[in-house]
């Protein structure tokens, strides 16, 4: 029972209740990081972390926590980690920290980290909410990855910053720009539905197990 819990959490996180594509959340920082793969690899890893330890504490806490402030006890759970995270950057990764900007703070206001720990979170074990923030920061950091590798790829002819295609290659400005960030995520999320039609069902927003 437990095995197969944790391989459909896994299947719906990161393939049929993608947070981004299928629930729509979290697109800010989607089309915000996601002109440099290293870039958007660093936000993913940052967000599982964030999302995957906030839905444990949530878990832990949630037979204790009074129901009228809830909210901001998540809230301040979720703000801990992200100051984790932020520090270490800081810390080991200055020139990461400042390339991310503000986006790594506003973490912390990222639905898909609210959104699983109210409705996941609160109604279910500590090892199975442990591992569906996992799952979700991991569907989350695929499809970053795969829209800043086309868009790193066309716009600076690079991958993590190596160059892979050479001068003869016209550089596609309008990839490292906004637009360019909004037309990825349109194709990525028009591919994965067509792929994935009619999977809202299968969603585990309402299944519990205190």
């Amino acid at each position: 029972m437990g095995n197969k819990k944790l391989k459909k959490i896994f299947t719906l996180g990161i393939w049929k209740d993608n947070p981004i594509y299928r629930q729509i959340l979290g697109i800010c920082s989607a089309l915000a990081v996601t002109n440099l793969m290293l870039n958007s690899l660093v936000m993913g890893i940052g967000l599982i972390f964030v999302t995957s330890f906030s839905e444990l504490t949530v878990s832990l806490l949630r037979k204790h926590t009074p129901k009228h402030i809830r909210m901001m006890v998540q809230v301040l759970i979720i703000s801990s980690f992200v100051i984790i995270v932020d520090i270490v950057l800081k810390a080991y990764y200055p020139s990461m920290s400042k390339a991310l900007g503000p986006y790594v703070g506003l973490i912390i206001t990222n639905c898909i980290i609210m959104g699983r720990c109210e409705s996941y979170a609160q109604n279910n074990k500590p090892l199975y909410a442990f591992m569906d923030g996992i799952a979700s920061g991991t569907g989350y950091a695929i499809i970053l990855l795969v829209i800043a590798f086309f868009r790193e790829l066309l716009g600076f002819g690079s991958l993590f910053g190596y160059q892979v295609l050479g001068e003869w290659f016209t550089k596609w400005t309008i990839m490292v720009m906004a637009p360019g960030a909004f037309f990825m995520l349109g194709i990525v999320i028009w591919v994965a539905r067509s792929l994935l039609p009619g999977t809202e069902e299968e969603s585990m927003k309402g299944e519990a197990i205190s």
